[in-house]
């Protein structure tokens, strides 16, 4: 059978011809359903770093058994055969669990190889791009955010359902659009590229509280801040409230005035929606709040491509199942073209 599998792992290799494989997760849902005439049955959700796949099991099953005795927030090792089927997408056959001890839920929460070496690369462009930012008081805005709330960062999701729904997916998001928006900046030299590089690191900050699994664990709880005030109220609190902490009296000589820079880092977070029909409650009025917005809507656009490139059916050669988040049914991209010479 060979090593644990991520569930990306499995879910790219898996085809109509059914793969073995075991892949270890911990339980995000865990109900107790019938089916049409009346059967009972288990649906269980298991969630990895990056990715979740729903089990089934039906009461002429071990599995059945096994998921009476456990519960949500657990752990656990699923062995079976991993199948594409249809509509359903990724699934399993003759699939049976166990819990998994301490060294192994340690293992699987410090993440593999290749997981590490992601974080690593956003938080440390994030870090970098941040302290490449002159302005003093965006300067320090950004320092004392990522002092204070970099652990909490590193694990925040960046959605539910849509794009980066996953631990860290906040970071990844966020790494992928600094990077972008230095490159826009540099594309238009007229936008203020410590404003841009500020409103990106800030625009999703509150999502830290609506949505950050915690320390142990890989499921995206539900907080009543986030629900009560979402993460665009939240963002701009937090600035406001780091804010207070900065020496401001040592920038009152500063132009432009350090208000001026408060308000419009206020504005890039208010209005990253984009429009008020999607929850911002201002729409983009200066060109690094439609740059941002653009930059945003990007990164997270290409982001659910992939995963539907990754996870939607075919419904004919190259063109795959409607996405309903994207208005579209994704068709393969032709790819990187190979470097080519003539004769």
């Amino acid at each position: 059978m060979g090593e644990p599998r991520s569930i990306s792992e499995i879910r790219s290799e898996a085809g109509v011809i059914a793969i073995s494989a075991r892949v270890r997760g911990q339980v995000d849902e865990l109900v107790k359903k019938e089916s049409a005439n009346g059967k009972p049955y288990w649906e269980l959700k298991l969630r990895d770093a990056w990715d979740s796949l729903t089990l089934r099991a039906w009461t002429d099953t071990d599995a059945f058994r096994h998921c009476a005795e456990i519960s949500r927030g657990d752990f656990l090792e699923v062995e079976g055969e991993f199948v594409v089927n249809g509509g359903f997408g990724l699934d399993a056959r003759r699939w049976r669990l166990r819990t998994l001890d301490e060294e192994e839920i340690k293992s699987l929460l410090a993440g593999g190889t290749e997981e590490s070496l992601s974080v690593d690369r956003d938080f440390g462009d994030v870090v970098r791009l941040a302290g490449e930012i002159r302005d003093p008081r965006l300067h320090a805005l950004c320092a004392i955010f990522l002092e204070e709330f970099g652990g909490r960062f590193k694990r925040a999701a960046a959605a539910r359902f849509n794009h980066h729904a996953h631990r860290g997916g906040l970071l990844r998001h966020t790494g992928q659009m600094m990077r972008t928006a230095d490159s826009v900046a540099q594309a238009y030299p007229g936008l203020n590229r410590d404003l841009l590089l500020a409103g990106v690191l800030f625009h999703d900050s509150g999502k830290l509280w609506e949505m950050c699994p915690p320390d142990a664990g890989f499921g995206i709880p539900r907080e009543i801040r986030g629900e009560l005030l979402g993460h665009i109220s939240i963002g701009i609190e937090l600035v406001n409230s780091l804010w207070r902490k900065l020496p401001l009296e040592e920038w009152k000589s500063l132009v432009p005035s350090t208000e001026d820079v408060r308000l419009h880092l206020l504005h890039l977070i208010a209005a990253h929606h984009g429009e008020l029909q999607f929850g911002s409650p201002v729409e983009p009025k200066t060109p690094e709040a439609i740059a941002l917005n653009m930059v945003d809507n990007l990164d997270a656009k290409l982001e659910m491509l992939a995963m539907a490139y990754a996870r939607q059916p075919e419904i004919a050669p190259g063109i795959h199942e409607r996405v309903k988040s994207l208005n579209t049914s994704p068709v393969k991209p032709l790819g990187i073209f190979p470097e080519q010479t003539e004769g």
